[in-house]
């Protein structure tokens, strides 16, 4: 990755220079949009963004440099470093431990609860599943295309998990203390340090795919349960898709990546207007649907088209009704070409079960030539304003900008009620919700409030809230930002 970067980096410098000769008045006034624009185009047609040959074999996969002297550690970033990042952290994250992937070892990461609480393991599995219910307000409930395994010809619930690196874990409990204390006010401009991980996972009952099909996934031993945690049975599972959120050198939002398996969905055709597939799906039963209702969730009802779910936009890259990137503060096709890419040199290097997994983008805000102060403040301000996740021109949004995940995301990958109500001004995506907006009423703001897990972490530990409680201002939070996101225009 250092060399690349070392390569683009005189590149660029090279034509910016050629540019100034001939064309600029004032070098040192080049608009932020332009700059942007300009790296993305030279990444995509003169360096492609590949993967690193020190990242294989897959057992072998060192961890991303992200701290001081990293790719990140720079006054001027490229668009390529941040999918390489997410690329060579999933890979790390799922290395083999031992008989296990990494993230499931339970000593560097640790699974927590949705209150960032520490899971008690049982026995004779790897992982605990209680949680059903999707983030958001619809709190929808994920169900399999029974169709898929005509054998069992049942549909199962998605479950999830969450997990956290022990430095997010220390630092969470060093500002909860700081915050019950009063040494930290609540509106702060505090951030994680790097180093900082969560992951989410979504996770089926293996008998929800057919026999032939199971080798392409990742399976283990799960304590799943249907009861909220008031009993557990042993069931072998299957990995859907992993969200990778992580703090890098001057990047306090986190980088929000996702991950998805190859065969659980189809994306929508913005062209032909409707989501397709000619076999069976575990998200998606054989044939097509028009408009949302395959993504749409009716509390206490429902989907409105069950087993209909899909990606609305590939990458998370938006597109209009012609299947053309919308204009926004996100230069393309250069971003989607690097996905593209990466995602095609990763594959070519795999050998083992984690090839049927696919990078699905990644969203990060611009921070180039800010202070660690000046990055903090302006996650802090554009919360303030409800603009953290905006995705018009002249934005700080990076990234592919209605990124979601259909195993995760289901239900609000947007906020519109109808299809052709969706454009550049109301996009839905990681920075929708996780903003730096606390729960609390009237909200405060910090940096570290983009993590809800810790927002509900301190709320149960410092004010005694319950889970209920907790839960009740999150989706009064999030239906708020929704209705503001619907009605920009």
């Amino acid at each position: 990755m250092k060399n690349q970067t070392k390569v683009l980096g005189i590149l660029v410098s090279l034509v910016v220079l050629f540019l100034c000769f001939t064309s600029c008045k004032n070098e040192s006034k080049t608009p932020e949009i332009e700059k942007e624009t300009t790296y993305n185009v030279l990444a995509a047609t003169v360096v492609p963004c590949l993967s690193e040959s020190s990242w294989f074999p897959h057992s072998q996969t060192p961890a991303p440099d992200e701290g001081k002297g990293s790719p990140f550690d720079v006054s001027e970033t490229t668009n390529c470093i941040f999918h390489q990042w997410s690329w060579q952290k999933f890979l790390w994250v799922t290395k083999p431990d031992g008989d296990t992937p990494l993230f499931l070892n339970q000593s560097q990461i640790i699974q927590v609860a949705d209150d960032m609480k520490v899971v008690a393991q049982q026995t004779g599995a790897k992982v605990v599943l209680t949680d059903t219910v999707q983030a958001g307000f619809v709190n929808g409930v994920l169900k399999t295309n029974p169709e898929y395994n005509s054998i069992t010809n049942q549909e199962y619930t998605v479950h999830y998990s969450i997990h956290v690196s022990k430095t997010m874990l220390t630092a969470a409990d060093e500002f909860k203390e700081a915050l019950a204390s009063g040494k930290l006010k609540e509106n702060n401009f505090a951030t994680f340090p790097v180093g900082s991980l969560e992951l989410k996972v979504s996770w089926v009952d293996v008998n929800a795919i057919p026999s032939n099909k199971r080798a392409n996934y990742y399976t283990t031993m799960g304590a799943l349960s249907n009861n909220g945690g008031k009993t557990y049975t042993n069931t072998t599972v299957a990995l859907l898709g992993m969200h990778v959120v992580g703090v890098v050198e001057n990047h306090p939002e986190f980088i929000w990546a996702t991950f998805e398996h190859n065969d659980i969905a189809p994306n929508y055709d913005w062209k032909a207007n409707e989501a397709t597939s000619t076999a069976e799906k575990l998200l998606f039963s054989k044939g097509s649907t028009t408009g949302l209702n395959g993504i749409t969730y009716t509390k206490n009802v429902g989907p409105k088209a069950p087993h209909k779910a899909y990606d609305l936009f590939q990458y998370g890259v938006p597109l209009d009704s012609t299947g053309t990137p919308m204009a926004t503060s996100q230069s393309e096709p250069a971003n989607i070409n690097h996905i593209k890419e990466i995602n095609k040199s990763v594959a070519s290097n795999l050998k083992d079960v984690w090839a049927n997994y696919f990078y699905n983008g990644s969203i990060w805000l611009d921070t180039d030539e800010m202070s660690p102060k000046q990055q903090a403040k302006l996650i802090v301000d554009l919360a303030k304003k409800g603009k953290t996740g905006s995705a018009l021109s002249g934005s700080k949004t990076r990234g592919s900008l209605n990124n979601a995940n259909v195993s995760m995301e289901t239900f609000t990958q947007t906020f519109n009620a109808d299809i052709s109500e969706i454009n550049v001004s109301n996009l839905a995506n990681c920075f929708s919700c996780h903003s730096g907006s606390s729960f609390s009423s009237p909200a405060t703001y910090s940096p570290i409030y983009i993590s809800h897990i810790f927002d509900a972490y301190i709320k149960s530990e410092n004010e005694g809230k319950t889970k209920v409680e907790i839960n009740t201002l999150k989706d009064k939070q999030q239906k708020q930002m929704a209705t503001y996101i619907k009605s920009l225009k």
